[in-house]
């Protein structure tokens, strides 16, 4: 039977870290602390209503034109508005506007009631005829921490998903006067190398901090001389014009602020991703689920038909294991080297005469849904898209490409043909992979005075993919996978969840490690294990 059943995922809740709930209630100096903050860096002071806070003291950064905005912004028009969005959320818009090449820069930020939480994302539009100077270095977030006359900072952060035993791991790093520590991810997928979620720690409290941005930012914690600690967080680079017309964004930065214990506010900061970040098809939180596939049994699914698919349903059912999705992985497509041989996304008619419809008809009969794999962005020689459809791809000749989801013909064609095939297939859950590194290709189509917008545009295409799709399928939730976890920004799982969290499967001591470091940052999440053939 064990030659049948392999792989099985459990979504599930991660538990509590070492803390009753009530020890998780926020705190009025934590609420406190988030007010005086963001009054004084974002909102602007209570009167006169008009006010807006000083260039200088915005906690984000830029050049233009070679001058900062903290020097050229002092001579900027600018304006702000507040509405409440809903009972806990405030939301507040401050817009700067240069006279002379109507560059207009927009910080919206959201405050929270309910938690000592502000987040913010800046956009940049050109409202010119013109192009404009050079815009760069765009720090997203870029201000400083103060601490008292005793102890020291201490800068929580973990290992990303190698896939390897280290994964999720957590890091503490010293930042003593002087010190100075960058992080960054790898290769423009951003949870490659490193999380982009950390926690600065003082006596006594602290400030979580993270980025939301699918592609390749970088943070720098700078300890200065005296009391202080300067944190950056944004793109890795940027240096560009912006044609008349053109808007773009940045990452998203979220702040938490916390005072007493470490864990305690980690405890806080997952509940706050139940309350206001974790997807919720069809308005309910998604359950924990109970999922497998044939995978090991059938190289992924090159060699899987109509036929032992259902025969692995039933088995499972026979077997007593109830099922919440039967999942179908790479493969099941059109292909003519195997799995990796992505690009032409049609069912193989030759092993599914009646497509994927009828395993998923023959599961939904028995009470159990389906999964699907896609890997959408990476295209490969032979396939459909790379013989078709060219303009579409960046990348050289007779290599795997990247499809641009920030061409909006590609995007739209994407979006047609999955929400197509979703519908047509009777496909419940969407999964989507990203085997490759995508940085070089975006940075190789950037002229040198637009470094930083193909990636720019990429991003927010991939973002626009998942929201459309979401919006024409409400009830379906999405699976992120990128190699396992490398694509498990804040952004991200605003819209999707990581069931399959490492490709690093197999060690169940690994494993553990996992799911020890994922939990301080994640609430839900898969957990997998894999049963192999003893004869292999």
């Amino acid at each position: 039977m064990m030659d049948l059943l392999s792989p099985i995922v459990a979504a599930v809740w991660a538990a509590t870290l070492a803390a009753p709930v009530d020890a998780t209630a926020v705190k009025a100096e934590e609420t406190a602390d988030l007010r005086a903050w963001v009054s004084a860096h974002l909102a602007g002071p209570a009167e006169p209503a008009t006010s807006c806070p000083a260039a200088a003291d915005v906690p984000f950064s830029f050049s233009f034109a070679d001058r900062s905005f903290a020097d050229s912004g002092k001579t900027w028009e600018s304006q702000r508005a507040s509405r409440k969005l809903d009972a806990a959320r405030t939301e507040h818009v401050v817009t700067w506007r240069d006279p002379k090449t109507a560059l207009v820069v927009r910080c919206v930020a959201i405050e929270y009631a309910d938690f000592p939480t502000v987040e913010w994302t800046l956009y940049f539009r050109n409202e010119g005829t013109a192009d404009t100077p050079i815009l760069a270095d765009i720090q997203a977030l870029d201000t400083r921490f103060e601490r008292g006359p005793d102890g020291e900072f201490l800068l929580h952060h973990a290992v990303g998903s190698p896939a390897n035993g280290s994964d999720y791991g957590p890091l503490e790093t010293p930042l003593g006067p002087k010190s100075d520590k960058r992080i960054s991810a790898a290769g423009g997928r951003p949870t490659n190398s490193d999380l982009s979620y950390f926690n600065l720690q003082w006596p006594g409290r602290g400030v979580i901090i993270v980025a939301g941005w699918p592609g390749q930012w970088e943070a720098r914690f700078a300890r200065e001389d005296g009391k202080a600690v300067r944190v950056r967080v944004g793109q890795q680079l940027t240096r560009f014009k912006l044609l008349p017309g053109e808007e773009v964004r940045s990452p998203l930065i979220v702040l938490q602020f916390w005072r007493g214990d470490y864990i305690r506010s980690q405890n806080v900061w997952r509940r706050w991703m139940i309350a206001h970040n974790l997807p919720r098809p069809g308005g309910k939180l998604p359950p924990p689920q109970f999922v497998a596939s044939s995978s090991r049994a059938y190289e992924e699914m090159i060699k899987a038909n109509e036929e032992n698919q259902i025969l692995h349903i039933d088995r499972y059912l026979e077997e007593g294991l109830k099922l919440d999705y039967w999942w179908m992985d790479a493969g099941w497509y059109v292909n003519k080297t195997g799995w990796p041989n992505t690009g032409t996304w049609e069912v193989d008619t030759k092993r599914f005469p009646r497509g994927l419809r009828a395993v998923s008809d023959h599961a939904h009969r028995r009470g159990v849904k389906t999964i699907v794999w896609f890997e959408p962005e990476r295209v490969t020689p032979g396939s459909w898209l790379y013989e078709n459809h060219p303009e579409w791809l960046l990348g050289p000749d007779g290599r795997q490409k990247l499809l641009n989801l920030g061409n909006p013909d590609a995007r739209k064609w994407l979006t047609d043909h999955v929400d197509h095939l979703l519908t047509e297939q009777g496909i419940d859950l969407y999964r989507q992979d990203f085997n490759m590194d995508p940085l070089s290709y975006w940075r190789a189509a950037d002229a040198p005075d637009r470094q930083g917008i193909t990636e720019i545009r990429h991003v927010t295409g991939y973002l626009a993919y998942w929201d459309e799709l979401r919006r024409r399928h409400p009830d379906m939730l999405i699976d992120s996978c990128a190699s396992g976890g490398r694509r498990n920004d804040l952004e991200t799982l605003r819209r999707a969840v990581p069931l399959l969290r490492s490709d690093y499967i197999f060690d169940p001591l690994g494993n553990q490690g996992h799911t020890y470091g994922l939990a301080s940052w994640l609430p839900y999440y898969g957990t997998g294990v894999i049963n192999t053939n003893p004869a292999e």
